[in-house]
């Protein structure tokens, strides 16, 4: 875990430059160690100064003045790590922001660990291991319905069902820890079918929430997407349609995309992780053919498909292709070319496909249309983000697995196996549900949970 005595200090804000940047320093000496490098205009020092108060000044080293600053004072507990808290707020440019970091360190103050603030918030009680993830969760929202389900999840709304829940287990099994310890008190025994009620609660919320694991999921980190169809279909001009710039090489020759090119869009508040493939064909060039397989392959493991299918041409036998290989797939199908002269293939293509747009991606005609199928079709129009709502592997992991005990008491119950046994499956499925929110948890769990967190938060 931590070392409580150690201050530490890093850049807050991005490495890049800007308008204003920040340096974090949090631990209990850190107005101290601040002193060293910060002088007041008004000649008071931070040691002295009240929670919540901005002091205008210059921050130094031993070279001389670095650049003004203003130094925001957080007292401890009410501060984002629960401890005695400075921020050094100066210009952005990264010289500045850098220089003025090593003078902190210099000063007495170590080196911040990816998400080591966040960590220090956890625990120090200020927050739970969902609610810690939802902090990453917000800071990579791509998206209106992303930002606003993480915030959900950081004001705890997760948490709290989940403690409900917890709680109602906890609630059976000290009753029968107490029958079975202190048969002489005369405890009232808990009623079978009075248990199995509140397991059967426990059990149906559980898997509500295991049912929000897609949606929150396609929220937080978006959907593995290809575009694909035949040759000269227009899919490298639909990618530069949605990326919003030249990303994919367009030319008029059939089978100039021979590799993957990949970017990331946000279409419908969703992120998707767009790769467009190579025109899927039989080809005599090896080059071009090794395109074709990955795109194959791709098509393959992707979660969502846009097929591309030329309007102004009757379907050829490589289209027939691209659909049979999307009928098993949730599938966007594109009519592209509606700007020139169209045939009539749209009902062959509704015979694999369900949805369709047709657009004009060289004209940029369309686009509405398209964001609007996506949203039907992963369904975020539906989300409710002001649920609870599990967005990370480890927390659909830990869900499962106390549904599982749950769902393993329930059945000793019904067969009428002893309480015990009951027990131990209660047991089992609160320790998982106490894991999920960190009041449990290995440090080993911590430790990979804030590893992937950025420097500075």
């Amino acid at each position: 875990m931590f070392d409580d005595n150690k201050v530490i200090a890093a850049i807050a804000t991005a490495q890049a430059a800007g308008g204003v940047g920040m340096i974090r320093v949090s631990g209990d000496d850190a107005m101290e160690i601040c002193d060293k490098v910060f002088t007041a205009a008004s000649g008071n020092k931070l040691v002295s100064s009240k929670g919540y108060r901005a002091h205008f000044g210059r921050v130094h080293d031993p070279d001389g003045d670095i650049d003004d600053c203003v130094a925001l004072v957080f007292k401890a507990p009410h501060s984002y790590t629960g401890e005695n808290v400075v921020e050094l707020s100066c210009h952005g440019g990264l010289y500045v922001l850098k220089r003025a970091l090593r003078a902190v360190l210099s000063a007495g103050a170590s080196p911040a660990r990816a998400g080591e603030f966040t960590e220090r918030a956890f625990l120090n009680g200020k927050m739970d291991l969902t609610q810690a993830e939802a902090v990453m969760d917000l800071i990579g929202a791509q998206g209106k319905q992303a930002a606003d389900a993480a915030l959900t999840a950081l004001d705890g709304t997760l948490s709290r069902k989940i403690d409900e829940n917890t709680q109602k287990l906890v609630n059976i099994c000290a009753h029968l820890s107490a029958w079975v310890d202190y048969p002489d008190e005369e405890i009232e025994e808990l009623e079978t079918d009075e248990m199995l009620s509140t397991i059967d609660e426990v059990e149906n919320a559980l898997e509500k929430l295991i049912s929000t694991y897609d949606s929150g999921k396609v929220l937080t980190q978006g959907v593995k997407t290809a575009i694909v169809g035949r040759p000269n279909v227009g899919k490298s001009t639909l990618m530069n349609m949605l990326v919003g710039s030249q990303r994919s090489i367009v030319t008029s020759y059939a089978g100039t995309t021979r590799d993957v090119v990949e970017d990331t869009v946000t279409l419908g508040g969703i992120s998707l992780h767009l790769s467009d493939t190579a025109g899927i064909r039989k080809s005599e060039d090896p080059i071009e053919a090794i395109g074709v397989d990955i795109a194959k392959d791709r098509l393959r493991k992707s979660e969502f498909v846009i097929a591309v299918f030329d309007g102004s041409e009757e379907l050829a036998k490589e289209d027939m292709e691209v659909l049979e290989f999307c009928k098993d797939k949730l599938c966007l199908g594109v009519i592209n070319k509606t700007d020139l002269d169209t045939k009539n293939i749209k009902d062959v293509i509704s015979e694999y496909i369900e949805t369709l747009v047709e657009i004009s991606a060289e004209k940029l005609d369309g686009k509405d249309e398209l964001e609007k199928a996506v949203e039907k079709l992963l369904e975020t129009d539906r989300i409710d983000t002001s649920a609870a709502m599990l967005t990370g592997e480890r927390q659909y992991l830990s869900t499962v697995e106390a549904l599982n005990c749950v769902k393993e008491a329930k059945n000793a119950l019904e067969y009428g196996l002893t309480l015990d046994a009951v027990n131990v499956s209660l047991d089992c499925a609160i320790e998982k549900l106490l894991e999920l929110t960190g009041k449990k948890a290995s440090e080993a769990v911590v430790n990979e949970i804030f590893s992937q967190f950025c420097v500075g938060k």
